[in-house]
């Protein structure tokens, strides 16, 4: 699949790696929607017949939200994490793909279907990576652990958490996140505040002469206080590059014509940087809140109920694992750079818990989270040996890739 001569005896490894990716894509996982057996019964099989020391995660109810992979090495050090999701994003528009979601087919040198980029090909990546070495001498300090975890794209993180409060584990120094995209190795990102804000008013008739400021008319109000917030700009002293941001993404209350509402309920969501954190983010929310009901009082007060809180982070590029990632990937002659991404990812739920993460560096794709979802193979080859370089520099083995 590669003509590239660093590749001599290596078409195999990623024939496998696209094959295992396939059958992958071929099980549906769609976060919440439907039955994450199937897709991980197809990696423990594929581990199972390759001796790769793996077994399964359950959460606190028991439900099974993904396996873990350890390979230890022969003294102790410090282990590292490989993470790849293997659940999905949501169809959307069947009807508007130009392929079946989940037909798994390579064409024109793309692997097509939900999760083929995110991120069902850097799981079968990162589990050839481990069954390398297992089957190879056990020659370094620490551990690699590969997490295959499911209710990801849930938002509930389930795999990972479990993984994180599990007494066997070794707690890992790092984390390399199998995020797709060839131009940047994500070190840090902005974290989260969100809330749901119920605003109250008295109920009414929508015909009677009475006049009533209802439920929506002071939900209204308040997502324009929101929207009308001070909020500061990038702090480029702190080395953070994004500023935080305020958005509102629900707004429920209400029914038919006749009854002007008592309740509406608002989601609104912040994103954290360093100079702005969740209790800024609760402050301001709180300001508006009180603003509102001063402005047009009402029978309750507006209710502010936090519902998640992440913290920003940022990675130096010379930290562990960024700095292993980003030189194999610049010694292997790709003009690589480290990013700070506006969403948040899972590598914030890790820098909560005080563990260093990289959030991206794969193949290139289409369609994340879209339609017609596809990753690029052609440069898959060369992924695979940067990751795997980047393994073996953490472990202090020595690498053969490029």
């Amino acid at each position: 699949m590669s003509g590239d001569p660093r590749w001599a005896g290596r078409d195999e490894t990623i024939r496998s790696v696209v094959e295992l990716a396939q059958e992958l894509v071929r099980r549906p996982s769609r976060g919440g929607i439907d039955d994450y057996g199937p897709v991980l019964d197809v990696l423990e099989e594929w581990l199972t017949a390759r001796a790769v020391p793996h077994r399964r995660l359950h959460d606190d109810a028991g439900a099974l939200v993904g396996l873990l992979v350890e390979v230890a090495g022969d003294r102790p050090g410090p282990w590292w994490t490989l993470d790849a999701c293997v659940d999905t994003a949501p169809y959307g528009d069947s009807a508007r793909w130009s392929f079946p979601p989940a037909c798994g087919e390579v064409r024109d040198g793309w692997l097509l279907g939900r999760g083929a980029a995110d991120s069902k090909l850097a799981a079968a990546m990162y589990c050839h990576i481990a069954a390398g070495l297992a089957a190879g001498p056990r020659d370094f300090a620490g551990g690699l652990a590969v997490l295959l975890d499911v209710d990801e794209h849930t938002g509930g993180f389930g795999g990972a958490r479990a993984y994180l409060a599990d007494p066997r584990a070794a707690r890992p120094a790092g984390v390399i996140i199998g995020y797709p995209g060839l131009d940047e190795v994500v070190v840090g990102g902005r974290g989260l505040w969100r809330a749901t804000l119920t605003v109250h008013a008295p109920s009414g008739h929508s015909g009677s002469s009475r006049t009533v400021t209802g439920a929506i008319t002071r939900a209204a109000r308040l997502v324009g206080l929101l929207d009308a917030a001070d909020l500061p700009g990038a702090d480029g002293a702190s080395g953070f590059p994004l500023g935080p941001k305020l958005t509102v993404t629900a707004f429920h209350g209400g029914e038919g014509f006749s009854v002007t509402p008592d309740r509406v309920d608002i989601n609104v969501d912040i994103r954290t940087t360093p100079g702005f954190d969740a209790d800024d983010a609760e402050t301001l929310v709180r300001k508006a809140a009180a603003g509102l009901d001063a402005e047009l009082p009402a029978p309750l007060p507006t209710e502010v109920a936090p519902v998640a809180s992440w913290p920003a982070y940022r990675l130096a590029e010379d930290e562990q694992p960024a700095a292993a990632l980003l030189s194999a990937a610049r010694k292997a002659g790709l003009d690589v750079r480290a990013k700070t991404a506006g969403p948040s990812n899972i590598g914030n739920l890790l820098s909560g818990k005080g563990i260093p993460a990289t959030a991206g560096f794969g193949v290139p794709y289409e369609g994340l989270h879209g339609v017609d979802e596809r990753a690029s193979l052609a440069e898959l080859p060369d992924v695979y040996a940067i990751h795997q370089r980047a393994v073996e520099e953490l472990l202090g083995r020595a690498s053969d890739g490029p």
